[in-house]
């Protein structure tokens, strides 16, 4: 089993950044990787995927611009820096883990159901 392990969850205000980090219990290059979030009394919401050959990536519009994925297949470690923040932002976000798929990220966001294994989710609260 592969499990997935976040840190870097916490309170900043609008317009600061914050790294996000997801360790992995396996061989990170094996799989595809992608950044999820989701506010309450709303849908889990894609917003960054990280391709498991060269590492593209791909950026929801809400996002774009501003956050950035990332991934160290030597310390089986990826992350997620986010810039200029906003309240808008405020959520649980997840980092998930699933086999590679055609096409990587250089389309679009994957969606969750292609991905097998979750973090446990970090609060991500942006207030002044």
């Amino acid at each position: 089993q592969v499990q997935l392990v976040e840190s870097g969850g916490g309170l900043v205000q609008p317009g600061g950044s914050l790294r996000l980090s997801c360790g992995v219990s396996g061989s990170l290059d094996y799989y595809a990787i992608g950044w999820f979030r989701q506010a309450p009394g709303k849908e889990r919401e894609g917003i960054v995927c990280i391709s498991n050959s060269d590492g593209s990536t791909y950026s929801a519009n809400s996002v774009k611009g501003r956050f950035t994925g990332s991934r160290d297949n030597v310390k089986n470690t990826v992350y997620l820096q986010m810039n200029s923040l906003k309240p808008e932002d405020t959520a649980v976000y997840y980092c998930a883990a699933g086999p590679p798929q055609y096409g990587g990220c250089l389309y679009g966001i994957r969606p969750a159901s292609e991905y097998t294994y979750w973090g446990q989710g970090t609060q991500v609260t942006v207030s002044s």
